[in-house]
């Protein structure tokens, strides 16, 4: 098969400079790749569209699966458009373990919003990573304010250690409830409900409003305790995406949370410490490639997982020949 055309990195960096959404598109594809050389061309766009970045808002919306979230995410993307705004959504699917594509078609289920001018929305699987946040989100996430979008969100599965992963490369972290969900509460982790920022119950409508009230309550009670950052206390907020009631004072509050945040210096230490936490993030993921693709480590690798679990050998001795064998390659 012949070699895919060679990128043009400036080219494609002006493009995404310039607003195109299409070179958008193709520069998040670049980042997602996994060929080794589409990764040092990823790297080269990323760092030459670094300095245009950083001025947007970025807002993670989480929740477990019938809350309601991209139909919310699409009434508040709207609604923020309408305000003056340019909206990107990064809406990560889970992947199909069976084939590796998107299950949820996040583009289809926000059809109003993907026809506006002024709004990107990028359904990306997550291949298969830990916590359902795709690897290259932080990335695309650049290039997204590079190309001009100043409000940014990023719509999770809603399973595992989504939440944890998300909160890391937000400023704001918003947890999506249905009515109902305060029964439950005692079975939810502390540590996701410490992470949010805001809670929003959505479906306070007709005859779920009783329930969306009730969930509210039993959600300020627990986050009564919470303890404010940056001059932000975690508050909770009724809406319904299908009426459109409270998605206005939804995104009043996000806004009034950037306002304390970048007031209190606590926005631009916190980006900061997610700068170095990815970095850190880079490097595991990087040398786990690395290991996977090593011809010597390949070898050991069946033979030494027979002997772990024969109890033959230490999981951390194991271990230790691996990265031995690694190194002396």
């Amino acid at each position: 098969m012949a070699d895919a055309p060679a990128i043009d990195v400036d080219a494609l960096a002006g493009a995404v400079r310039s607003g195109d959404r299409r070179a958008l598109a193709r520069a998040i594809t670049l980042v997602e790749s996994t060929r080794e050389d589409h990764r040092a061309q990823a790297a080269e766009l990323v760092e030459a569209l670094l300095p245009f970045t950083g001025g947007a808002v970025r807002a993670g919306i989480s929740g477990a699966p019938g809350a309601g979230k991209s139909t919310f995410i699409e009434a508040l993307g709207v609604h923020v458009g309408d305000a003056g705004h340019r909206v990107a959504v990064l809406a990560v699917d889970p992947s199909s373990t069976r084939t590796g594509g998107s299950i949820l078609g996040d583009k289809t289920r926000m059809e109003m919003l993907s026809r506006r001018p002024d709004a990107f929305i990028r359904p990306s699987p997550t291949g298969g990573t830990l916590g359902g946040v795709a690897r290259r989100t932080r990335e695309a996430m650049l290039l997204c304010e590079a190309a001009g979008f100043d409000v940014v969100f990023v719509e999770t599965v809603g399973v595992g250690q989504s939440e944890v992963a998300v909160a890391a490369m937000v400023d704001i972290f918003v947890l999506l409830l249905a009515p109902g969900a305060g029964d439950e509460l005692q079975g939810v982790k502390r540590g996701i409900v410490e992470l949010a920022d805001l809670v929003v119950v959505n479906k306070a409508d007709g005859d779920f409003e009783a329930a969306a009230r009730h969930t509210a309550a039993d959600y300020a009670n627990a986050l009564h305790l919470m303890r404010a950052q940056g001059g932000w206390t975690p508050r909770v907020l009724l809406a319904s995406a299908l009426t459109g009631l409270g998605v206005d004072g939804v995104w009043d509050a996000i806004e009034e949370h950037q306002q304390l945040v970048l007031a209190s210096g606590e926005r631009d230490r916190r980006r900061a410490g997610q700068a170095r936490d990815w970095m850190w993030s880079e490097v595991t993921e990087t040398l786990l490639e690395r290991l996977r693709r090593d011809r010597g480590v390949a070898a050991l690798i069946a033979p030494l997982e027979r002997d772990v679990e024969a109890g033959k050998i230490s999981p951390a001795a194991a271990a230790q020949r691996l990265l031995s064998t690694l190194a002396e390659g």
